[in-house]
């Protein structure tokens, strides 16, 4: 198993563990950081699409946040 791919589920394992918080600030702040990571995979993959989703939930998660939604 590469570095890559242990980077990958690893992101997984983050996006999966923001969906069980019941705090929605917690929630948008850990699955910021796992879409951080998942531009990170998609930009060493070359997978654009992966890269251009997670940086618009980014800029989502970002907004709500300073909102205070």
């Amino acid at each position: 198993m590469e570095v890559i791919e242990i980077w990958g589920y690893l992101s997984m394992i983050v996006v999966l563990s923001s969906m069980l918080m019941k705090d929605i600030k917690k929630l948008r702040v850990v699955n910021t950081i796992s879409c951080c990571m998942f531009v990170i995979y998609g930009i060493v993959l070359g997978a654009y699409p992966i890269v251009i989703m997670n940086i618009l939930v980014i800029v989502i998660n970002l907004y709500r946040l300073i909102k205070g939604e």
